[in-house]
């Protein structure tokens, strides 16, 4: 059963844009503080201050360049699909292991439920603590993680239930073991696979959506984006690298790979960009775990309505369509 509780505090320390955000954060924070010790009742001070806040954050997030959106995605407190499991879910069961080698804690797999809909929820988990950080190998799934997956989806199948992924990895774990246990062979098995599983599947950009790492669980009828996610075929420091030996450009590299959810609704890579609070999922989490709960569900009753062999053909057809140029 998914426990139900809040997800963590909004953070004090912000990126670099946000410096003048978390000043102001930290004034009303000292109002409020003196407020509640003495009694005394300052809404005529905080009242401004709060409006200038919400004010400067819609401008600031309104001239976001490329690459500040990327760093918006790895936020350590941003939400991640732990978070959602969480939130998210009225209840959850894990499954564990590839049935081959082991079972790798990046990705995680389960029955959940929201509602009276089931399906099955695939998410990377990228750990939030150092140690966990280790376990789950920062979200850089092995091809046990990705085997994993596949087994589970095809349960899913068989038992007529939707498939839900959170995508959230900077890609997938490139070191000698796992080429050795067939990781490009996994990615794309899992991508051949899903294109014509016969359930309705959503695939969800939550943070970084790196390569094949995130396409390993990114093909689907629906594919959505958060608001200040990326979803790219390298990351902006591996691109600056090989095209100019420089990973200090990697702000030059975010905006040549057009990246951001507008770039990708543009071209049809995504279906839909799902907005974020004002100064994004990490600044308030519950509201934007909440909004994810809402939309999942309108998608899944939505997707129900196909008939399976409709949706398979029109999921091929999309598929088809990803990459054309018009003149």
């Amino acid at each position: 059963m998914a426990e139900k509780k809040g997800v963590r505090e909004a953070p004090r320390i912000g990126l670099p844009f946000e410096r003048p955000i978390v000043e102001l954060e930290l004034k009303i924070g000292e109002l409020k503080s003196l407020s509640e010790s003495t009694g005394m009742n300052l809404n005529g001070e905080l009242k401004p201050l709060q409006e200038k806040l919400e004010r400067m954050t819609r401008e600031i997030y309104a001239g976001l360049e490329p690459y500040d959106i990327v760093q918006i995605a790895r936020h350590p407190l941003r939400p991640q699909t732990s978070d959602y499991i969480a939130g998210m879910l009225d209840e959850y069961l894990e499954l564990h292991g590839d049935r081959r080698f082991g079972d790798d804690r990046a990705i995680t797999t389960g029955f959940a439920r929201i509602g009276d809909r089931r399906f099955l929820l695939i998410g990377h988990r990228k750990g939030k603590e150092t140690k966990e950080n280790i376990a789950c190998n920062w979200g850089c799934a092995h091809p046990e993680g990705y085997r994993k997956a596949l087994h589970k989806m095809k349960l899913a199948e068989k038992f007529g239930l939707p498939i839900v992924t959170l995508i959230n990895t900077p890609g997938a774990y490139p070191g000698v073991g796992a080429e050795e246990r067939g990781q490009a062979w996994a990615i794309a098995e899992n991508i051949m696979v899903m294109s014509r599983l016969k359930t309705p599947i959503i695939c969800i950009v939550i943070g970084e959506g790196g390569s094949g790492g995130a396409l390993g669980i990114g093909v689907g009828d629906r594919v959505l984006m958060l608001q200040y996610a990326y979803y790219s075929v390298i990351s902006p420091e591996g691109c600056a690298a090989i095209l100019w030996k420089d990973g200090e450009r990697a702000p030059d590299a975010a905006t040549a790979l057009r990246l951001t959810s507008g770039d990708l609704l543009k071209f049809r890579v995504v279906d839909e960009v799902v907005p974020e609070p004002v100064g994004g999922a990490h600044r308030s989490p519950d509201e934007m775990v909440a909004t994810l709960r809402g939309r999942v569900s309108e998608l899944l009753d939505e997707l129900a309505r196909i008939p399976v062999d409709e949706l398979v053909e029109r999921r091929y057809e999309r598929l088809r369509a990803l990459g054309e140029i018009e003149g």
